[in-house]
């Protein structure tokens, strides 16, 4: 992909670089196989993804996730491969053959397929991401037959952070039908006991719309962070409570001794009527 900049030309005095150079919107990914990658994006969305993918109905022991790790799939062609976005396996260890980290992941090596991905829009994949590229003679298979037709991954999602769009899709009868989330803007994965979908609020103290894992019920599943973010709290919110508790004790017993001292001026003895 070759880009065309248009330069401003030179004033007197000379304007500085920042008003005439490319800027970040200009200057295209090092890789032309994945015009989208790197950036930002790509690396803390499917981080979070990663940190709340926690299937509630699966041993966490046999659960592994990934983010940008080629996925071989075709045993006639060991070299072809494609790199999702963010993908989630049950049914593995989070360590091949339960001794190194991934250099990528096999599946005719690990047996078990991937059961959904997520890949995120960018200006040069949209039509890949998307199903809406013919396939070429003697090419790779496109991402979307891929992953219906050759791995036939139960769960495909499409997310772009331009419109904040969400398009999931589910494996029925072979093909891929889109999934209506508009009643609560969230997909369910029952054989995970998980639903995905949107959600606005700060991770890595960036505040935006994110794409993240929820139980069937609409209900967050926290990343580690969050988990002690929200056990700290609750700490704070006990010793607080506990505070409050022993102030009350204490007026109690100011309010008692008051009116013990009413009761004797008036030649009542508070004792008595215990």
């Amino acid at each position: 992909m070759t880009s065309v900049f248009s330069y401003i030309p030179q004033s007197d005095p000379p304007l500085p670089p920042h008003l005439t150079l490319p800027t970040m919107y200009d200057l295209p990914s090092e890789n032309s196989e994945e015009p989208g990658l790197p950036d930002d994006f790509h690396f803390l969305q499917p981080l979070l993804l990663y940190l709340t993918f926690q299937p509630t109905n699966w041993n966490s022991d046999l659960v592994y996730s990934a983010a940008d790790l080629n996925l071989y799939y075709d045993i006639t062609h060991p070299q072809w491969y494609k790199r999702p976005d963010w993908f989630g396996v049950v049914g593995v260890g989070k360590l091949y053959q339960g001794q190194d980290l991934r250099l990528s992941y096999v599946t005719w090596q690990e047996k078990v397929d991937p059961f959904v991905v997520v890949e995120l829009l960018s200006p040069g994949t949209e039509e890949e991401d998307l199903g809406e590229t013919e396939q070429e003679e003697n090419k790779p298979p496109t991402k979307w037959k891929v992953y219906e037709e050759i791995l036939r991954i139960p769960y495909y999602v499409v997310f772009s952070r331009y419109t904040n769009e969400v398009k999931p899709y589910h494996l029925v009868g072979g093909h891929y039908e889109a999934v209506d989330i508009s009643s609560n803007g969230r997909m369910l994965i029952p054989e995970l006991g998980l639903s995905l979908g949107l959600w606005q609020g700060k991770f890595r103290e960036i505040d935006k719309l994110w794409l993240r894992w929820f139980t069937p019920e609409g209900e967050l599943i926290l990343s580690p962070e969050e988990e002690a973010k929200s056990a700290k709290q609750e700490a704070v919110q006990a010793k607080q409570e506990v505070v409050e508790a022993k102030q009350e004790a204490v007026e109690a017993k100011i309010r008692a001794e008051k009116l013990a001292e009413k009761l004797r001026q008036l030649g009542i003895n508070p004792e008595q009527l215990e």
